[in-house]
């Protein structure tokens, strides 16, 4: 089950909730609003007082070294959720968020999320499941970073990506969207070139193929096999 329905997990429908006025509802703590393609939705130090839902495109999640080195943390797509931590005390931003294509987001206000997930049934441990995910990504790139090889990690996260974000397509798995090699370089914490190399000797041993626009795994067990 892909990430992007997590929320039928408890039975809500939560674009409805971050998104009322695209139901004909007016609430003002609800903000609709569009990003160009590399407009920071938010910088590390601003306040956090809003938690966002992502309707179209995609937003990069990271922060800078003291060298001014960019680390990606995450990159999302829609139907997922950012700047929950807002909701557990953070307040100033720690990373910055920035639209990779022309972006979509609902924003709830800190009270008024606190609000919607008193009133709605699920809405509270829909969270806690989002921020439990969260930590436990960050401590798996943790230990690959530490335990595995560059290219344990590139396959790592290839079947991960299918695992969260992939269609099943007979007996393959098919992930739309496909990253550009230098953003899994910058999420596996490997070169452009290395990322290359090793899709492409996956894509000769026909265990996947791929292009800009989709990755296709075409055995995930013998993917699996590989890290």
């Amino acid at each position: 089950m892909s990430n992007q329905s997590l929320w039928f997990l408890e039975n809500i429908d939560v674009t409805s909730i971050f998104c009322p006025n695209k139901f004909g509802k007016n609430m003002d703590q609800h903000i609709h609003k569009i990003y160009k393609k590399g407009e920071y939705l938010y910088l590390a130090e601003e306040h956090a007082d809003k938690v966002f839902f992502l309707t179209e495109g995609r937003v990069k999640i990271g922060n800078y070294s003291e060298s001014g080195k960019e680390i990606t943390k995450a990159i999302l797509s829609p139907g997922e959720v950012f700047g929950e931590m807002s909701l557990v005390g953070e307040e100033k931003r720690r990373d910055f968020a920035i639209a990779m294509e022309n972006t979509t987001v609902c924003a709830v206000t800190v009270e008024e999320m606190k609000s919607l997930m008193r009133n709605h049934n699920g809405l509270s441990l829909f969270m806690m499941k989002i921020m439990g995910s969260r930590a436990l990504e960050m401590e798996q790139r943790l230990e690959s970073l530490v335990f595995k090889d560059s290219r344990s990690r590139i396959v790592e996260f290839l079947k991960n990506l299918a695992d969260k974000k992939g269609q099943r397509v007979g007996y393959e798995m098919l992930v739309r969207k496909f990253m550009t090699h230098q953003e899994i370089a910058n999420l596996t914490a490997t070169s452009r070139q290395t990322v290359t190399t090793v899709l492409n000797e996956l894509r000769n041993e026909n265990i996947l193929t791929f292009n800009r626009r989709r990755l296709l795994i075409r055995d995930m067990d013998k993917l699996a096999a590989q890290i």
